[in-house]
């Protein structure tokens, strides 16, 4: 078996593992934030991109939704004393 043919199994697993992961109830909401949205909330936050909390792209979750470095995520939560939580998140390289 050639190892390109090899490496495409191991994404197709990894691809429905992910995706299963994303079901999971307890696995929050995850979406890229556009660029100009983006830049709209730091301003409205008074905050650098550095400012906010950072996620790292190896994360299963920033994998799911296909964000790079740079992007800015929302992750909202559901929480049982404030009905949804919305966080914000930059992606950084690791």
């Amino acid at each position: 078996m050639s190892s390109k043919s090899s490496r495409s199994k191991s994404s197709k697993k990894e691809k429905i593992l992910l995706s299963k992961i994303a079901e999971h109830e307890l696995v929050p909401h995850a979406e890229i934030v556009p660029k100009d949205e983006a830049k709209r909330i730091l301003k409205q936050m008074n905050a650098a991109p550095w400012q906010i909390p950072w996620i790292r792209a190896s994360d299963p979750l920033v994998r799911i939704i296909g964000a790079k470095p740079g992007d800015v995520i929302k992750i909202v939560r559901k929480s049982p004393t404030a009905g949804e939580v919305v966080v914000y998140r930059i992606v950084v390289p690791g």
